[in-house]
């Protein structure tokens, strides 16, 4: 395989001539991504990474998969202006459960390593910790851009986001990378990597990042911020957000996720090919074809599905609504509230804002979230 099938949309390949030189080794490179787990779906964003890990592995290299179960529960502040919040850490771990499911949807599992740095990072005492602190200074710590407007606002940063890069690095550490993917907010923490490793005795990391890919809002599509497509989620709601691109990032969705250029003509016939190509990547052509027939019923023309799946109700009375969607839709339970708060939720057509519900008040009711998903309520079959 070619070095530009491998660097396909890269924007930086550091150091200059480093990836040449790892592949002359002669042995499968072992090859980097990681991703904290903050949402139960990996993202078409994280998507345009793994799809390099792909190409590696079909040249016959090694990818190596890091679940961010530990960083997690610190949480990444790359690009950010505030702390993030934690997560409860069951839902780190039932977040993490899904995450090499969904990424096998790109990557290649025969010749994926899957693991949690939590493997490492659990094991490390306090002079563990103090050796990597070693690894850097404080002044280069602060010279990352989130960082260093923060510091110069008077902002707080936490001794714990400063460790937050040098974790990170440590991963590449404890699995002997020989290249690092990430988006370009990662740039930072992915050159840590290349110190740490080196202060460890270990040959240094080639560092590739691929630019980030905007969600319809012109923001990083993020897990924690929901405004996402996952790569696992329900074709209709693949198919309905993929619809909501802007005209003008089309030539950008293209070209970093189906690695094609953008077909001439109307935006809209180039949208719906974008939308059944996303489909069919994660679910087949057939549901591809069911997702656009149902997109243009439900959304385009206004009208209910022609038939609603039935969800079991959890248990309990009353019932936790947010609970309820989480478990009907895979939604977490912070969007569902979210969605509640927004009116985006119809109970047979009424919009609802409470959260608890009388559970005989919801038997048989059809369940809308958003404009596309739907669920009749109904009783476990135990019950």
């Amino acid at each position: 395989m070619s070095l530009e099938s491998l660097t396909r949309n890269a924007v930086d390949i550091l150091p200059a001539g480093g990836l040449e030189a790892k592949l002359k080794l002669g042995r499968p490179l072992r090859v980097k991504f990681g991703i904290d787990v903050t949402a139960p779906h990996v993202t078409i964003g994280n998507g345009v990474p793994l799809q390099r890990m792909r190409a590696f592995q079909d040249a016959g290299h090694i990818g190596v998969l890091i679940v961010g179960d530990y960083t997690t529960r610190i949480g990444d502040p790359s690009g950010r202006s505030a702390e993030r919040p934690l997560l409860d850490p069951e839902e780190i771990d039932r977040n993490a459960q899904r995450f090499f499911d969904h990424a096998s949807r790109i990557i290649d599992p025969e010749k994926t390593e899957v693991r949690f740095n939590s493997e490492w990072l659990k094991d490390l005492d306090f002079a563990g910790v103090l050796a990597l602190t070693r690894t850097v200074t404080v002044a280069q710590l602060l010279e990352r851009d989130d960082f260093a407007k923060r510091f110069a606002a008077r902002e707080p940063i936490s001794v714990s986001e400063l460790l937050y890069p040098l974790m990170q690095a440590y991963d590449s550490v404890a699995i002997e990378a020989d290249v690092e993917l990430g988006g370009t907010d990662q740039l930072y923490n992915l050159l840590a990597g290349r110190e740490v490793m080196q202060a460890y005795g270990l040959a240094p990391q080639v560092v590739l990042t691929v630019r980030l890919l905007l969600a319809w809002d012109g923001e990083k599509m993020s897990g924690s911020k929901g405004n996402y497509i996952g790569l696992a989620e329900a074709p209709e709601e693949q198919f309905g957000k993929t619809m909501r691109i802007p005209d003008t990032q089309l030539e950008e969705w293209y070209r970093l996720v189906l690695e094609r250029e953008v077909p001439s003509g109307e935006p809209m016939a180039a949208k719906l090919e974008l939308a059944r190509q996303l489909v069919a990547r994660s679910h087949g052509a057939d549901v591809a074809t069911a997702a656009e027939a149902y997109f243009t019923r439900v959304v385009r023309e206004g009208q209910a599905p022609d038939e609603v799946g039935e969800t079991a109700l959890p248990e309990g009375d009353p019932v936790h609504l947010p609970a309820a969607l989480a478990a009907a839709f895979g939604l977490s339970t912070s969007e569902a509230r979210r969605l509640i708060a927004q009116g985006g939720v119809k109970l047979d057509s009424e919009i609802v804002s409470e959260l608890d519900h009388a559970r005989g008040a919801l038997l048989g009711k059809t369940i809308q979230a958003g404009k596309r998903r739907f669920a009749r309520f109904r009783e476990p079959p135990d019950a």
